[in-house]
Protein backbone atom coordinates (compact mmCIF):
# COMPACT_ATOMS: atom_id res chain seq x y z
CA UNK A 1 0.00 0.00 0.00
CA UNK A 2 2.62 1.96 -0.67
CA UNK A 3 0.80 4.63 -2.68
CA UNK A 4 -1.78 5.20 0.48
CA UNK A 5 1.10 5.50 2.84
CA UNK A 6 3.11 7.90 0.27
CA UNK A 7 -0.07 9.67 0.36
CA UNK A 8 -0.87 10.07 4.38
CA UNK A 9 2.98 11.36 4.24
CA UNK A 10 2.22 14.04 2.48
CA UNK A 11 -0.80 15.06 3.85
CA UNK A 12 -0.26 14.22 7.10
CA UNK A 13 0.69 17.84 8.81
CA UNK A 14 -2.22 19.68 6.72
CA UNK A 15 -5.18 21.31 8.10
CA UNK A 16 -7.76 20.36 4.87
CA UNK A 17 -10.96 18.41 6.01
CA UNK A 18 -10.18 14.45 5.26
CA UNK A 19 -13.26 13.78 6.83
CA UNK A 20 -17.03 15.79 7.14
CA UNK A 21 -19.81 14.14 8.59
CA UNK A 22 -23.29 16.09 7.79
CA UNK A 23 -26.30 16.15 10.06
CA UNK A 24 -29.85 15.45 9.12
CA UNK A 25 -30.49 18.14 7.49
CA UNK A 26 -27.34 17.83 5.54
CA UNK A 27 -25.88 20.27 7.73
CA UNK A 28 -21.82 19.72 7.94
CA UNK A 29 -21.64 18.68 12.25
CA UNK A 30 -18.04 17.13 12.52
CA UNK A 31 -14.53 17.56 10.32
CA UNK A 32 -11.18 15.89 11.15
CA UNK A 33 -8.36 17.50 9.01
CA UNK A 34 -5.23 15.50 7.26
CA UNK A 35 -3.08 15.97 10.74
CA UNK A 36 -5.52 15.27 12.67
CA UNK A 37 -6.42 11.84 11.19
CA UNK A 38 -3.45 10.53 10.81
CA UNK A 39 -2.09 11.63 14.30
CA UNK A 40 -5.02 9.39 15.95
CA UNK A 41 -4.32 6.67 13.02
CA UNK A 42 -0.33 6.29 14.09
CA UNK A 43 -1.61 6.69 18.01
CA UNK A 44 -3.35 3.69 17.03
CA UNK A 45 -0.91 2.13 15.42
CA UNK A 46 1.35 2.63 18.02
CA UNK A 47 -0.86 0.28 19.79
CA UNK A 48 -0.52 -2.66 17.29
CA UNK A 49 2.26 -5.26 17.34
CA UNK A 50 3.52 -8.72 16.20
CA UNK A 51 1.82 -11.58 17.81
CA UNK A 52 3.90 -14.69 17.71
CA UNK A 53 6.38 -12.80 15.04
CA UNK A 54 3.11 -12.47 12.64
CA UNK A 55 1.40 -9.28 11.66
CA UNK A 56 -1.48 -8.90 13.99
CA UNK A 57 -5.32 -9.89 12.51
CA UNK A 58 -7.34 -7.12 13.53
CA UNK A 59 -11.23 -7.75 13.08
CA UNK A 60 -12.87 -4.01 12.58
CA UNK A 61 -16.32 -3.44 13.32
CA UNK A 62 -17.53 -0.14 12.68
CA UNK A 63 -20.34 2.37 10.53
CA UNK A 64 -19.25 4.50 8.12
CA UNK A 65 -17.58 7.03 10.77
CA UNK A 66 -14.51 8.80 11.29
CA UNK A 67 -13.31 5.86 13.49
CA UNK A 68 -13.59 3.40 10.81
CA UNK A 69 -11.15 6.02 8.48
CA UNK A 70 -9.20 6.48 11.26
CA UNK A 71 -8.78 2.74 11.76
CA UNK A 72 -8.46 1.48 8.57
CA UNK A 73 -5.59 3.95 8.13
CA UNK A 74 -4.03 2.67 11.79
CA UNK A 75 -3.75 -0.54 10.39
CA UNK A 76 -1.87 0.46 7.01
CA UNK A 77 0.38 2.15 9.27
CA UNK A 78 1.32 -0.82 11.40
CA UNK A 79 1.03 -3.18 8.46
CA UNK A 80 -1.30 -5.17 10.18
CA UNK A 81 -4.14 -7.48 8.51
CA UNK A 82 -7.94 -6.15 8.20
CA UNK A 83 -10.88 -7.73 8.33
CA UNK A 84 -13.67 -5.86 8.61
CA UNK A 85 -16.97 -7.14 9.26
CA UNK A 86 -20.20 -5.69 8.07
CA UNK A 87 -23.00 -4.44 10.82
CA UNK A 88 -25.52 -5.69 8.60
CA UNK A 89 -24.28 -9.13 8.90
CA UNK A 90 -26.00 -11.88 11.37
CA UNK A 91 -24.20 -13.36 14.35
CA UNK A 92 -23.01 -16.55 12.77
CA UNK A 93 -21.77 -14.61 9.70
CA UNK A 94 -19.82 -12.07 12.03
CA UNK A 95 -18.42 -15.09 13.98
CA UNK A 96 -17.59 -16.50 11.06
CA UNK A 97 -15.53 -13.94 9.64
CA UNK A 98 -13.76 -12.87 12.84
CA UNK A 99 -13.01 -16.49 13.44
CA UNK A 100 -9.24 -15.90 14.70
CA UNK A 101 -8.57 -12.25 14.97
CA UNK A 102 -6.12 -11.07 17.74
CA UNK A 103 -8.35 -7.99 18.30
CA UNK A 104 -11.31 -5.99 17.25
CA UNK A 105 -11.91 -2.13 16.76
CA UNK A 106 -15.19 -1.06 17.50
CA UNK A 107 -16.63 2.35 17.20
CA UNK A 108 -20.62 3.31 19.20
CA UNK A 109 -22.24 1.55 16.62
CA UNK A 110 -19.99 -1.23 16.43
CA UNK A 111 -20.01 -2.07 20.22
CA UNK A 112 -23.73 -1.77 19.79
CA UNK A 113 -23.57 -4.37 16.83
CA UNK A 114 -21.60 -6.46 18.81
CA UNK A 115 -24.02 -6.25 22.45
CA UNK A 116 -26.61 -7.56 19.75
CA UNK A 117 -24.85 -10.21 18.88
CA UNK A 118 -23.05 -10.95 22.09
CA UNK A 119 -19.45 -10.74 22.55
CA UNK A 120 -19.38 -14.08 23.32
CA UNK A 121 -20.67 -15.60 20.09
CA UNK A 122 -18.72 -13.72 17.72
CA UNK A 123 -15.22 -13.18 19.36
CA UNK A 124 -13.09 -15.89 20.42
CA UNK A 125 -12.29 -16.11 24.36
CA UNK A 126 -9.97 -13.34 25.91
CA UNK A 127 -9.77 -11.08 22.82
CA UNK A 128 -9.52 -7.56 23.11
CA UNK A 129 -11.75 -5.23 22.31
CA UNK A 130 -10.57 -1.63 21.48
CA UNK A 131 -12.83 1.36 21.07
CA UNK A 132 -11.76 3.56 18.45
CA UNK A 133 -12.49 7.39 18.97
CA UNK A 134 -12.21 10.66 17.05
CA UNK A 135 -13.19 12.29 20.31
CA UNK A 136 -10.84 14.50 22.86
CA UNK A 137 -7.65 15.86 22.41
CA UNK A 138 -5.84 15.14 18.86
CA UNK A 139 -2.74 13.06 20.28
CA UNK A 140 0.34 14.32 19.80
CA UNK A 141 1.90 11.46 17.89
CA UNK A 142 2.86 12.51 13.97
CA UNK A 143 2.96 10.35 11.37
CA UNK A 144 5.59 7.82 11.00
CA UNK A 145 5.93 5.14 8.57
CA UNK A 146 8.29 2.74 7.53
CA UNK A 147 11.49 4.18 6.11
CA UNK A 148 11.02 3.10 2.03
CA UNK A 149 14.92 2.05 2.13
CA UNK A 150 13.92 -0.77 4.22
CA UNK A 151 13.65 -3.82 2.78
CA UNK A 152 10.83 -4.81 4.65
CA UNK A 153 8.94 -1.97 3.87
CA UNK A 154 8.37 -3.29 -0.06
CA UNK A 155 7.46 -6.26 0.88
CA UNK A 156 4.10 -7.50 0.06
CA UNK A 157 1.79 -8.39 3.21
CA UNK A 158 -1.43 -9.58 3.39
CA UNK A 159 -3.15 -6.06 4.31
CA UNK A 160 -6.91 -7.29 4.61
CA UNK A 161 -9.74 -9.40 4.72
CA UNK A 162 -12.55 -9.38 2.86
CA UNK A 163 -16.02 -11.05 3.00
CA UNK A 164 -17.18 -13.14 -0.17
CA UNK A 165 -20.51 -15.67 -0.06
CA UNK A 166 -19.90 -19.33 0.76
CA UNK A 167 -22.12 -22.00 0.27
CA UNK A 168 -23.31 -21.91 3.84
CA UNK A 169 -24.33 -18.32 5.64
CA UNK A 170 -20.70 -18.55 7.22
CA UNK A 171 -18.81 -16.35 5.08
CA UNK A 172 -15.03 -17.14 3.81
CA UNK A 173 -12.57 -14.55 3.56
CA UNK A 174 -10.43 -12.82 -0.16
CA UNK A 175 -6.83 -12.75 1.64
CA UNK A 176 -6.11 -9.03 -0.28
CA UNK A 177 -2.41 -8.31 -1.23
CA UNK A 178 -0.52 -4.54 -0.63
CA UNK A 179 0.49 -4.57 -3.99
CA UNK A 180 -2.14 -6.17 -5.54
CA UNK A 181 -3.99 -2.66 -4.22
CA UNK A 182 -1.09 -0.58 -5.14
CA UNK A 183 -1.59 -2.05 -9.16
CA UNK A 184 -5.46 -1.62 -8.65
CA UNK A 185 -5.09 2.00 -7.29
CA UNK A 186 -2.29 3.19 -9.78
CA UNK A 187 -4.60 1.65 -12.63
CA UNK A 188 -7.19 3.77 -11.94
CA UNK A 189 -5.20 6.89 -11.83
CA UNK A 190 -4.72 6.39 -15.44
CA UNK A 191 -8.15 5.94 -16.61
CA UNK A 192 -10.21 7.99 -13.96
CA UNK A 193 -10.21 12.33 -14.42
CA UNK A 194 -8.15 13.96 -12.58
CA UNK A 195 -9.28 15.56 -9.26
CA UNK A 196 -12.35 13.32 -9.63
CA UNK A 197 -12.22 12.43 -6.24
CA UNK A 198 -11.56 15.90 -4.48
CA UNK A 199 -15.06 15.76 -2.69
CA UNK A 200 -16.57 11.89 -2.59
CA UNK A 201 -19.84 11.35 -0.88
CA UNK A 202 -19.60 7.51 0.52
CA UNK A 203 -23.73 5.89 0.55
CA UNK A 204 -22.65 2.24 0.88
CA UNK A 205 -20.49 0.12 3.40
CA UNK A 206 -17.26 0.95 4.17
CA UNK A 207 -16.95 -3.05 4.51
CA UNK A 208 -16.94 -3.45 0.72
CA UNK A 209 -14.09 -2.93 -0.75
CA UNK A 210 -14.86 -0.88 -3.60
CA UNK A 211 -15.98 1.84 -1.14
CA UNK A 212 -12.66 1.53 0.57
CA UNK A 213 -11.08 2.16 -2.59
CA UNK A 214 -12.95 5.22 -4.07
CA UNK A 215 -14.40 6.52 -0.27
CA UNK A 216 -10.70 6.23 1.20
CA UNK A 217 -7.41 5.73 -1.00
CA UNK A 218 -8.77 8.02 -4.22
CA UNK A 219 -9.56 10.10 -2.08
CA UNK A 220 -6.77 10.36 -0.48
CA UNK A 221 -4.51 10.19 -3.67
CA UNK A 222 -6.02 13.52 -4.79
CA UNK A 223 -5.93 15.38 -1.54
CA UNK A 224 -9.71 15.41 -0.89
CA UNK A 225 -12.66 15.33 1.27
CA UNK A 226 -14.65 12.15 2.12
CA UNK A 227 -18.03 13.19 3.13
CA UNK A 228 -19.86 10.74 5.37
CA UNK A 229 -23.60 10.83 6.15
CA UNK A 230 -24.93 10.79 9.41
CA UNK A 231 -24.35 7.99 11.54
CA UNK A 232 -27.87 6.60 12.13
CA UNK A 233 -28.92 7.34 8.27
CA UNK A 234 -29.35 3.54 7.13
CA UNK A 235 -26.79 3.42 4.30
CA UNK A 236 -27.92 2.41 0.81
CA UNK A 237 -28.26 -1.11 0.37
CA UNK A 238 -29.29 -2.18 4.00
CA UNK A 239 -32.48 -1.00 3.59
CA UNK A 240 -35.30 -0.90 0.83
CA UNK A 241 -36.01 3.26 1.26
CA UNK A 242 -32.15 4.05 1.96
CA UNK A 243 -32.17 4.96 -1.83
CA UNK A 244 -35.01 8.04 -1.53
CA UNK A 245 -33.58 8.74 1.75
CA UNK A 246 -30.14 9.47 0.96
CA UNK A 247 -31.34 12.10 -1.87
CA UNK A 248 -31.29 15.18 0.20
CA UNK A 249 -27.65 14.32 1.78
CA UNK A 250 -26.46 14.02 -1.96
CA UNK A 251 -27.57 17.74 -2.54
CA UNK A 252 -26.35 18.60 0.43
CA UNK A 253 -22.72 17.26 -0.38
CA UNK A 254 -22.28 18.69 -3.64
CA UNK A 255 -19.91 15.68 -4.22
CA UNK A 256 -17.74 15.67 -7.29
CA UNK A 257 -17.86 11.51 -7.08
CA UNK A 258 -19.46 8.52 -5.68
CA UNK A 259 -20.09 4.74 -6.03
CA UNK A 260 -24.08 4.21 -6.75
CA UNK A 261 -26.11 0.89 -6.41
CA UNK A 262 -28.37 0.28 -9.44
CA UNK A 263 -31.19 1.15 -6.91
CA UNK A 264 -29.79 4.64 -5.87
CA UNK A 265 -29.23 4.99 -10.01
CA UNK A 266 -32.86 4.43 -9.86
CA UNK A 267 -34.09 7.14 -7.65
CA UNK A 268 -31.40 9.69 -9.32
CA UNK A 269 -33.76 9.41 -12.54
CA UNK A 270 -37.06 9.21 -10.76
CA UNK A 271 -35.40 12.97 -8.87
CA UNK A 272 -34.36 13.64 -12.59
CA UNK A 273 -37.32 13.36 -14.09
CA UNK A 274 -39.19 15.24 -11.31
CA UNK A 275 -36.91 18.31 -11.67
CA UNK A 276 -37.11 18.44 -15.30
CA UNK A 277 -40.90 18.60 -15.09
CA UNK A 278 -40.79 21.35 -12.49
CA UNK A 279 -38.04 23.17 -14.11
CA UNK A 280 -35.03 23.32 -12.18
CA UNK A 281 -31.64 22.32 -13.46
CA UNK A 282 -31.28 18.54 -13.23
CA UNK A 283 -27.59 18.80 -11.31
CA UNK A 284 -28.46 21.26 -9.22
CA UNK A 285 -31.62 19.62 -7.87
CA UNK A 286 -29.66 16.26 -7.29
CA UNK A 287 -26.17 17.19 -6.33
CA UNK A 288 -26.54 21.05 -5.06
CA UNK A 289 -24.33 22.04 -8.26
CA UNK A 290 -24.38 22.87 -11.49
CA UNK A 291 -21.89 20.19 -12.56
CA UNK A 292 -22.93 16.52 -12.15
CA UNK A 293 -20.38 14.27 -10.64
CA UNK A 294 -18.50 11.62 -11.64
CA UNK A 295 -21.10 8.67 -11.07
CA UNK A 296 -19.82 5.09 -10.66
CA UNK A 297 -21.89 1.91 -10.70
CA UNK A 298 -21.94 -1.71 -10.38
CA UNK A 299 -22.56 -4.81 -8.36
CA UNK A 300 -26.01 -5.67 -10.97
CA UNK A 301 -27.09 -4.44 -14.00
CA UNK A 302 -29.30 -1.03 -15.19
CA UNK A 303 -30.97 -1.59 -17.74
CA UNK A 304 -29.79 0.63 -21.11
CA UNK A 305 -32.78 2.56 -21.57
CA UNK A 306 -32.49 4.17 -17.82
CA UNK A 307 -28.93 4.42 -18.61
CA UNK A 308 -29.94 6.64 -21.88
CA UNK A 309 -32.62 8.59 -19.89
CA UNK A 310 -30.10 9.83 -17.53
CA UNK A 311 -27.82 10.79 -20.35
CA UNK A 312 -30.42 13.22 -21.97
CA UNK A 313 -30.77 14.35 -17.83
CA UNK A 314 -26.99 15.44 -18.47
CA UNK A 315 -25.90 12.66 -15.69
CA UNK A 316 -23.80 9.73 -17.24
CA UNK A 317 -23.18 6.34 -15.54
CA UNK A 318 -20.21 4.49 -15.36
CA UNK A 319 -20.85 1.32 -15.02
CA UNK A 320 -18.45 -1.06 -14.00
CA UNK A 321 -17.05 -4.28 -13.06
CA UNK A 322 -15.10 -6.00 -10.13
CA UNK A 323 -14.21 -8.99 -7.73
CA UNK A 324 -12.93 -9.12 -4.41
CA UNK A 325 -10.61 -11.51 -6.07
CA UNK A 326 -9.35 -8.80 -7.98
CA UNK A 327 -8.75 -6.67 -5.55
CA UNK A 328 -12.70 -5.11 -6.40
CA UNK A 329 -12.29 -3.07 -10.41
CA UNK A 330 -11.93 -5.43 -13.21
CA UNK A 331 -13.10 -2.99 -15.45
CA UNK A 332 -14.93 0.75 -15.58
CA UNK A 333 -16.63 2.63 -18.25
CA UNK A 334 -14.63 6.42 -18.02
CA UNK A 335 -15.37 9.51 -19.08
CA UNK A 336 -12.90 8.89 -22.19
CA UNK A 337 -14.15 5.46 -22.86
CA UNK A 338 -17.97 5.11 -22.27
CA UNK A 339 -20.44 2.47 -24.11
CA UNK A 340 -23.93 2.18 -22.67
CA UNK A 341 -25.21 -1.76 -21.77
CA UNK A 342 -21.58 -2.75 -21.20
CA UNK A 343 -19.09 -2.63 -18.17
CA UNK A 344 -16.50 -0.85 -19.89
CA UNK A 345 -13.22 -1.82 -20.64
CA UNK A 346 -10.77 -3.47 -18.49
CA UNK A 347 -8.74 -1.47 -16.72
CA UNK A 348 -4.87 -1.20 -17.94
CA UNK A 349 -3.12 -3.81 -15.53
CA UNK A 350 -6.02 -6.39 -16.57
CA UNK A 351 -6.29 -8.95 -18.84
CA UNK A 352 -9.46 -10.61 -19.94
CA UNK A 353 -11.14 -13.23 -22.44
CA UNK A 354 -13.86 -15.40 -22.52
CA UNK A 355 -13.67 -19.34 -22.42
CA UNK A 356 -15.26 -21.57 -25.01
CA UNK A 357 -17.90 -22.07 -22.56
CA UNK A 358 -18.78 -18.07 -22.21
CA UNK A 359 -17.19 -17.65 -19.13
CA UNK A 360 -14.82 -14.48 -18.32
CA UNK A 361 -11.33 -15.03 -17.51
CA UNK A 362 -9.02 -12.39 -16.09
CA UNK A 363 -5.49 -12.49 -15.47
CA UNK A 364 -4.03 -9.63 -13.55
CA UNK A 365 -1.45 -8.08 -11.08
CA UNK A 366 -4.09 -7.49 -8.28
CA UNK A 367 -5.36 -10.68 -7.52
CA UNK A 368 -6.02 -11.89 -4.21
CA UNK A 369 -3.66 -14.49 -2.55
CA UNK A 370 -6.84 -16.92 -1.60
CA UNK A 371 -9.34 -17.71 0.50
CA UNK A 372 -9.43 -18.09 3.84
CA UNK A 373 -11.13 -21.12 3.48
CA UNK A 374 -12.20 -22.95 0.28
CA UNK A 375 -15.41 -24.31 -0.22
CA UNK A 376 -17.55 -25.38 -3.42
CA UNK A 377 -18.30 -21.40 -3.96
CA UNK A 378 -14.62 -21.15 -4.53
CA UNK A 379 -13.75 -19.41 -8.12
CA UNK A 380 -10.65 -21.21 -9.43
CA UNK A 381 -7.32 -19.40 -10.39
CA UNK A 382 -5.84 -22.02 -13.25
CA UNK A 383 -2.37 -23.02 -13.67
CA UNK A 384 -1.66 -20.51 -16.14
CA UNK A 385 -3.07 -17.32 -14.01
CA UNK A 386 -6.22 -17.64 -15.16
CA UNK A 387 -9.13 -16.55 -12.57
CA UNK A 388 -12.19 -18.24 -13.58
CA UNK A 389 -15.19 -15.67 -12.60
CA UNK A 390 -17.95 -17.78 -12.88
CA UNK A 391 -19.40 -14.98 -14.75
CA UNK A 392 -20.55 -14.80 -18.59
CA UNK A 393 -19.52 -12.56 -20.68
CA UNK A 394 -19.34 -11.05 -24.66
CA UNK A 395 -15.95 -9.07 -25.37
CA UNK A 396 -16.74 -6.44 -28.30
CA UNK A 397 -14.24 -5.75 -31.00
CA UNK A 398 -13.57 -2.44 -29.03
CA UNK A 399 -12.61 -4.78 -25.45
CA UNK A 400 -15.39 -3.63 -24.17
CA UNK A 401 -17.22 -6.15 -21.69
CA UNK A 402 -21.18 -6.90 -21.76
CA UNK A 403 -21.80 -9.34 -18.66
CA UNK A 404 -24.79 -11.93 -19.34
CA UNK A 405 -25.40 -13.73 -16.47
CA UNK A 406 -23.66 -16.23 -14.30
CA UNK A 407 -23.03 -19.79 -14.96
CA UNK A 408 -24.66 -21.02 -11.81
CA UNK A 409 -27.56 -18.40 -11.72
CA UNK A 410 -28.63 -19.71 -15.11
CA UNK A 411 -32.07 -21.23 -15.03
CA UNK A 412 -32.89 -24.69 -16.49
CA UNK A 413 -37.04 -24.74 -16.32
CA UNK A 414 -38.64 -27.93 -16.02
CA UNK A 415 -39.39 -27.53 -19.71
CA UNK A 416 -35.24 -27.73 -20.46
CA UNK A 417 -36.14 -24.06 -20.72
CA UNK A 418 -32.49 -21.55 -20.40
CA UNK A 419 -33.43 -18.08 -18.92
CA UNK A 420 -30.40 -15.74 -17.89
CA UNK A 421 -32.43 -14.12 -14.72
CA UNK A 422 -30.05 -11.08 -14.35
CA UNK A 423 -31.44 -9.98 -17.52
CA UNK A 424 -35.16 -10.64 -17.03
CA UNK A 425 -34.70 -8.90 -13.38
CA UNK A 426 -33.05 -5.83 -15.78
CA UNK A 427 -36.58 -5.30 -17.52
CA UNK A 428 -38.57 -5.42 -14.75
CA UNK A 429 -36.81 -2.88 -12.39
CA UNK A 430 -37.87 -0.35 -15.02
CA UNK A 431 -41.23 -0.81 -13.28
CA UNK A 432 -41.30 2.81 -11.42
CA UNK A 433 -43.00 1.06 -7.98
CA UNK A 434 -40.35 -1.79 -7.42
CA UNK A 435 -37.56 -1.47 -5.67
CA UNK A 436 -35.97 -4.58 -5.97
CA UNK A 437 -36.75 -7.46 -8.04
CA UNK A 438 -35.45 -11.42 -7.77
CA UNK A 439 -36.42 -14.03 -10.46
CA UNK A 440 -35.97 -18.08 -9.96
CA UNK A 441 -37.20 -20.94 -11.38
CA UNK A 442 -34.64 -23.69 -11.49
CA UNK A 443 -36.36 -27.17 -12.26
CA UNK A 444 -39.96 -25.12 -11.98
CA UNK A 445 -42.58 -25.41 -14.36
CA UNK A 446 -42.40 -21.30 -14.44
CA UNK A 447 -40.70 -18.69 -13.88
CA UNK A 448 -41.34 -16.82 -10.22
CA UNK A 449 -40.56 -13.71 -9.17
CA UNK A 450 -40.19 -11.91 -5.92
CA UNK A 451 -40.83 -8.27 -6.52
CA UNK A 452 -40.39 -5.45 -3.48
CA UNK A 453 -42.18 -2.39 -3.85
CA UNK A 454 -42.71 0.88 -2.60
CA UNK A 455 -46.08 0.69 -1.08
CA UNK A 456 -47.36 3.88 -4.28
CA UNK A 457 -49.90 1.22 -5.67
CA UNK A 458 -51.84 -2.09 -3.84
CA UNK A 459 -50.86 -5.36 -4.19
CA UNK A 460 -53.40 -6.10 -7.14
CA UNK A 461 -52.56 -3.81 -8.90
CA UNK A 462 -48.64 -4.22 -8.65
CA UNK A 463 -49.69 -7.47 -9.98
CA UNK A 464 -51.56 -6.60 -12.87
CA UNK A 465 -48.88 -4.20 -13.92
CA UNK A 466 -46.51 -6.99 -13.51
CA UNK A 467 -48.16 -9.65 -15.36
CA UNK A 468 -49.31 -6.57 -18.51
CA UNK A 469 -45.13 -5.40 -18.57
CA UNK A 470 -43.98 -9.23 -19.24
CA UNK A 471 -46.58 -9.70 -22.09
CA UNK A 472 -45.34 -6.69 -23.88
CA UNK A 473 -41.86 -6.71 -22.82
CA UNK A 474 -40.91 -10.14 -22.23
CA UNK A 475 -41.22 -13.68 -24.40
CA UNK A 476 -43.11 -16.62 -22.96
CA UNK A 477 -40.06 -18.13 -21.71
CA UNK A 478 -38.20 -14.76 -19.85
CA UNK A 479 -41.73 -13.58 -18.59
CA UNK A 480 -42.71 -14.30 -14.69
CA UNK A 481 -45.54 -16.34 -14.13
CA UNK A 482 -45.90 -16.10 -10.81
CA UNK A 483 -45.21 -12.52 -9.21
CA UNK A 484 -44.59 -12.31 -5.43
CA UNK A 485 -45.61 -8.82 -4.20
CA UNK A 486 -44.64 -7.87 -1.15
CA UNK A 487 -43.99 -4.18 0.03
CA UNK A 488 -40.48 -3.25 0.51
CA UNK A 489 -39.08 -3.31 4.36
CA UNK A 490 -35.59 -3.39 5.70
CA UNK A 491 -35.63 -6.93 6.79
CA UNK A 492 -36.85 -8.57 3.24
CA UNK A 493 -34.28 -6.73 1.65
CA UNK A 494 -32.06 -7.93 3.91
CA UNK A 495 -32.92 -10.96 3.64
CA UNK A 496 -32.88 -11.18 -0.38
CA UNK A 497 -30.65 -9.11 -1.40
CA UNK A 498 -26.84 -8.22 -0.86
CA UNK A 499 -26.00 -4.38 0.22
CA UNK A 500 -24.72 -4.02 -3.73
CA UNK A 501 -28.51 -5.57 -4.54
CA UNK A 502 -27.85 -8.51 -5.81
CA UNK A 503 -30.29 -11.44 -5.29
CA UNK A 504 -30.27 -14.25 -2.66
CA UNK A 505 -31.28 -17.18 -5.08
CA UNK A 506 -31.46 -20.05 -3.03
CA UNK A 507 -32.96 -18.63 0.02
CA UNK A 508 -35.43 -16.40 -2.26
CA UNK A 509 -36.59 -19.62 -3.94
CA UNK A 510 -37.02 -21.78 -1.26
CA UNK A 511 -38.84 -19.13 0.33
CA UNK A 512 -41.32 -18.67 -2.54
CA UNK A 513 -41.81 -22.07 -3.47
CA UNK A 514 -42.61 -23.03 0.05
CA UNK A 515 -44.78 -20.01 1.30
CA UNK A 516 -42.46 -19.42 3.76
CA UNK A 517 -41.83 -15.83 2.62
CA UNK A 518 -43.59 -13.79 5.45
CA UNK A 519 -41.78 -16.22 8.17
CA UNK A 520 -38.61 -16.40 6.96
CA UNK A 521 -38.40 -12.79 6.94
CA UNK A 522 -38.00 -11.46 10.17
CA UNK A 523 -33.92 -12.56 11.12
CA UNK A 524 -32.31 -10.03 9.16
CA UNK A 525 -29.54 -11.81 8.13
CA UNK A 526 -27.44 -11.13 4.51
CA UNK A 527 -25.29 -13.20 1.76
CA UNK A 528 -22.03 -12.33 3.04
CA UNK A 529 -21.48 -11.47 -0.87
CA UNK A 530 -19.24 -8.75 -2.37
CA UNK A 531 -19.48 -10.52 -5.49
CA UNK A 532 -19.29 -8.31 -8.70
CA UNK A 533 -18.77 -5.67 -6.56
CA UNK A 534 -17.76 -2.96 -8.60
Amino acid sequence: MRLVEQALVRTAESDRPLVEVQGPGGATVRTLSYREVSRRAQALAGRLGPVDGRAPRVGVVCGNTPEFVIADLALIAGRAVEVPVPLAFSAEQAAGLLDGVDLCLVDRAGQERLEQWGRQRVLGAGCPLVTVTADGPVPDVPLHLADPQDPRAAADWECKVIHTSGTTSRPKGVRIRAHGLDALLTSLRTVMPEGAFTRYLSVVPFSLLIEQVTGLYLVLLDGGTLVLLPEDMALVGTAAAAPADVLPQVAAARPTAMVATPALVDAFAARAEAAQGAGEPVATALFGTGREPLICCGGAPVHPDLLRRLEEYGLPVHEGYGLSENSSVVSWNTPSARRTGTVGRPLPHVAVRVADDGELLVSSSSLFAGYTRNDPSSLVLDADGWLHTGDLADIDADGFISITGRKKNVIVTAAGRNVAPEWVEAQYARLPFVRAVAVVGDGLTALHGLFLVDGSVGPAEAEKAVRAFGEEHLSEVERVAQPHIVVASEELYRRYFTVTGRPMRTAVQHDLVNGTLHAGAADGAIEANEGAEA
